[in-house]
Formats: C-alpha cells, structure tokens, sequence
C-alpha cells in the first residue's frame, strides 16, 4: 500500500485519515491509483461541457468542481482539509483566502488590471498556494484557469501538452516556474501556459 502515497514527486502527503477515504479498495500502486483518477477527471471535463452560464469564482463552484474530478476516488472530494501542509495556509484561514482571491480576480477583470491569460495564471497560482484540498489541488487549478479563460472567449491554456502528474522535466519546469511566481515573477508562468516554456531552457 506504501507505493500508493508515496510522495518523492513534490505531491502534498495525504494524512492516515486521509488515505483512508480511497474509495477503490482495490487499488495497490500509484499508477492505478493516477489511472482511476485521469479517468474521474474526464468525466468531470464532459460535465462542464454541458454546463451552461457558470460562475466559476466562488468556493461552492470549486468545491463542486473538485468533487466532480474525484468523486468517484476519495470520500473526502469536495471538502476543504482540516490538516496542516507543507505548502498552503492554515486550514481556518481557507475560506476568507479563498474570498480575498475571487474578489481580486473580479477586480482585476472589471479594472482590466491584467490580461485575461495573467489574470488566469494568477488564479491558477494564488489557489496553488492556498492548497484547499488534501490532494488534487493542481488539477483542479488548472481547469478553474481554463474555465476562467473559456468564460471569457479565450482559449484554454496550454499546459505543457503533457502529464503534470508524474515526475517528468516537464513537472520540475512548471514546479519551477511556481516557485518564481511564489516570488512576484510571473514571467516564466505565463510562457508556460504559453507553450513557449522551451524556450526559457
């Protein structure tokens, strides 16, 4: 079962509480367990195609959205963690984090304070950083990203063309470039969901 958890992949470690809300008792190795939730993830993405007029920055979306990415994986889908991390804020402050951060994007988006791509970056990174969820808080910053972009008549962000999941220099590039908006720079973020991230190399 340790194969499952393990986190030499910059992952967030899930608490014993937490692995314990696996709902496929079957699953015995990461890649199963990467597998079901690529195939839960899908699902959720066909959902959202048939969604119309989404008000994709409040918390009850997000929390929506999450359980439809893992629901059929983790008891807890949809359900902001009660446990401390290595990355994001406290537990209690998740929620009024999460509310500064809608209103400034609705700021940012009615002042034109940013380009629709920044302002989705910028959405993508601040709910990174937050890391509401025990698990899955990439996959579903990214899509909030990309909901955001699409609600505004632009394409969809370009995220490497690749898995994010597993470790691959294509990770370590986009982890990188986390860590550098982690610092105010914005830049090599931006040409990553750009697809331009070779050429920073």
């Amino acid at each position: 079962m340790a194969d499952i958890f393990s986190t030499d992949d910059n992952s967030t470690p899930l608490s014993p509480e937490e692995r314990e809300g696996l709902k496929p008792r079957w699953i015995t190795t990461r890649k199963e367990l990467n597998e079901l939730e690529t195939r839960n993830i899908l699902e959720a993405e066909t959902w959202l195609t048939n969604q119309k007029r989404l008000d994709v920055l409040n918390d009850s979306f997000l929390r929506k959205l999450h359980k439809k990415m893992f629901g059929q994986v983790w008891k807890w889908a949809g359900e902001y963690r009660s446990t401390e991390r290595n990355i994001g804020v406290a537990p209690y402050h998740i929620p009024t984090k999460l509310k500064a951060l809608f209103d400034d994007v609705s700021f940012w988006v009615e002042n034109q304070t940013f380009s629709n791509l920044e302002i989705a970056v910028r959405l993508h990174h601040r709910l990174v950083l937050i890391h509401p969820f025990p698990n899955g808080n990439g996959r579903v910053s990214r899509l909030m990203a990309d909901m955001f972009m699409q609600q505004h008549g632009e394409n969809r962000l370009h995220w490497g063309n690749g898995n994010l999941t597993d470790i691959t220099d294509l990770r370590n590039k986009y982890i990188e470039s986390l860590h550098d908006a982690d610092r105010g720079d914005f830049k090599a973020l931006i040409e990553f969901v750009k697809g331009n991230y070779e050429k920073s190399n």
